[in-house]
């Protein structure tokens, strides 16, 4: 079984990178699908962690064989980042003041572009399902031994791997441009796991697409036209107080308003949470408990989604 999966993974390496590795040497896709051997020389590609484990390094050796998506999700919050507090800050500034007194634009929204970066990022995800189910890999992947849940957990690890480095370097920029953070180092790094889990449901809800259309275009299309509604629709660029009445209603229900207060408590070390009012807890924690507990919900119901989903799935499926 584990020389079934080693062949699997080596003719995977052949499909993702173009090139076909003489046979006298073994790839480095079939040293990982051999796993990490384990007390007494067994291998651990045959349990679930060592499946997760393989599926995490190929997905990242796959990112960094197409540095454009990764480079594409990152430039786009850029941009929002520079033309909003360039073009809008003046008068965003404003409207921030007056419910949020010495808090700068820049401040302000960096937390909102953190989000999108996730959001952003986590489109991706589904895109690169579709790669697999259109190149013959995904079929390989499900006549397999690995386990279904294993392959899914190990492709979302090495998203979120890549999304938080996306995020910590839009922290980075933010704070070259003016923004503060108020809880330091600690609270940059609780900024970065606020936008991980909150990508958890979005990179669900993009592989369940791929499954579903099987067709990039359609997972393209269906991602997009989610990810900006959303965005706009929320607390991420201005006070709720100062949109329209029907955008507040929706905002309650919008996943990002969440994620976006969430990290804008931690930034600001203060409660800041627009849609839901809690008093148990202390300051920015008001915040950031509710919040979390939303996040976590969303990612657990939407993840669940995506591997019925997976291990619904037969190679006859993809074919």
């Amino acid at each position: 079984m584990s020389d079934a999966t080693g062949d699997e993974t080596a003719d995977e390496a052949r499909a993702d990178g173009g090139t076909t590795a003489p046979t006298a040497d073994p790839s480095a896709a079939e040293t990982a699908a051999a796993g990490v051997a384990g007390e007494g020389g067994g291998r651990s590609s045959n349990t679930f962690l060592g499946d997760v484990w393989v599926n995490f390094k190929r997905w990242n050796v796959k990112a960094v064989r197409n540095p454009f998506v990764l480079v594409v999700s990152l430039v786009q919050p850029v941009i929002f980042l520079v033309l909003f507090t360039e073009v809008f800050g003046n008068v965003a500034g404003r409207a921030v003041s007056e419910g949020l007194p010495g808090v700068s634009y820049e401040t302000y929204l960096v937390p909102a572009i953190a989000i999108q970066v996730s959001l952003a990022a986590a489109v991706t995800s589904g895109i690169g399902l579709v790669n697999d189910i259109e190149n013959g890999m995904f079929e390989k992947v499900l006549v397999s031994p690995m386990n279904r849940t294993a392959v899914f957990l190990g492709k979302t690890a090495a998203e979120v791997f890549r999304i938080a480095i996306q995020v910590a370097i839009i922290l980075g920029l933010g704070v070259l441009l003016g923004a503060e953070i108020e809880t330091g180092v600690v609270g940059a790094a609780a900024i970065v796991a606020t936008g991980i889990v909150f990508s958890l449901w979005f990179i669900a809800l993009s592989n369940s697409l791929a499954v579903l259309t099987r067709d990039q275009e359609s997972t393209i299309i269906g991602a997009n036209l989610l990810q900006f509604p959303l965005l706009f629709l929320s607390s991420a660029f201005l006070p709720l107080e100062t949109l329209p009445d029907w955008i507040q209603t929706f905002a309650r229900l919008n996943p990002v308003t969440y994620g976006v207060d969430t990290a804008r408590a931690l930034m600001l070390d203060r409660d800041v949470m627009t849609v839901v009012e809690v008093s148990r807890f202390d300051g920015a924690m008001n915040t950031v408990v509710p919040g979390f507990a939303v996040l976590l919900g969303l990612a657990v119901a939407f993840g669940s989604v995506a591997v019925f989903l997976l291990s619904r799935a037969s190679s006859s499926d993809v074919q």
